[in-house]
């Protein structure tokens, strides 16, 4: 239940409030008074001069019109980045599909990431391998301590270079400002066969607040691809 408003007196002064309950309750107000509106003036927001009402409304439609283009701007710019990289995730996977001599499908992973995804530094340890492959570079290296390592992770890791030891898996690691390190399982909650380690020159590249779709896509499908060398 609403209080009713007691009359306006040299005690109980009309307030802003009652002004605007009175016009909200009272539409056709403008329409019996129309000159008003123009002779109302309003300071503009870009500049001391005096604008009229009518003048102050247009400049607020017009601020909304460009901030809702602005957001539609960037909503195009991020369809347009994620649809390239979706592009570039679908001739990955083409590529892996193709490569028949699982031997070399590190190599080949390794490549393509540092190709297709414009990754500076890339290196592949595969560990846990079938005794064809357990000799070969890529299921060599892999300290007891980087495979604990690779199994804590639970999602890539992305940030700065803080000296992991695994980043030393690559050909220049000084070189890395930021890194992404991205665990390979068979599935969810499976043990950590392999660490793909990804590095930049670039400090904002693999950011700890990025999103991490993307890289869990990528070591999904290292990981399914890499597979045929366990077996």
């Amino acid at each position: 239940m609403t209080t009713a408003r007691r009359p306006p007196n040299a005690l109980n002064p009309i307030t802003e409030d009652d002004i605007v309950a009175y016009l909200a309750n009272t539409p056709d107000f403008f329409e019996r008074h129309a000159e008003l509106l123009a002779q109302v003036q309003l300071t503009s927001p870009h500049g001391a001069r005096a604008v009229s009402l009518q003048e102050r409304q247009a400049q607020m439609l017009r601020e909304k019109i460009k901030a809702l283009e602005t957001r539609l701007m960037e909503m195009v710019r991020h369809g347009a980045d994620n649809t390239a990289t979706a592009d570039r995730l679908h001739a990955w996977t083409r590529g892996l599909l193709a490569l028949r001599e699982p031997r070399e499908l590190p190599e080949c992973i390794a490549a393509d990431v540092r190709s297709i995804f414009q990754v500076a530094q890339v290196a592949l340890k595969v560990w846990d391998c079938h005794g064809v492959h357990a000799r070969e570079p890529f299921a060599l290296g892999a300290s007891s301590a980087a495979r604990a390592f690779a199994g804590s992770l639970v999602q890539p890791y992305c940030g700065v270079n803080a000296g992991f030891e695994v980043v030393g898996w690559l050909a220049e690691p000084q070189a890395a400002q930021s890194i992404a390190l991205l665990p390979l399982r068979a599935g969810a909650g499976e043990p950590a066969f392999g660490l793909l380690v990804l590095g930049s020159p670039d400090a904002q590249r693999f950011q700890a607040e990025m999103g991490l779709h993307f890289l869990t896509r990528i070591a999904e499908l290292a990981s399914a691809a890499l597979s045929r060398l366990r077996h």
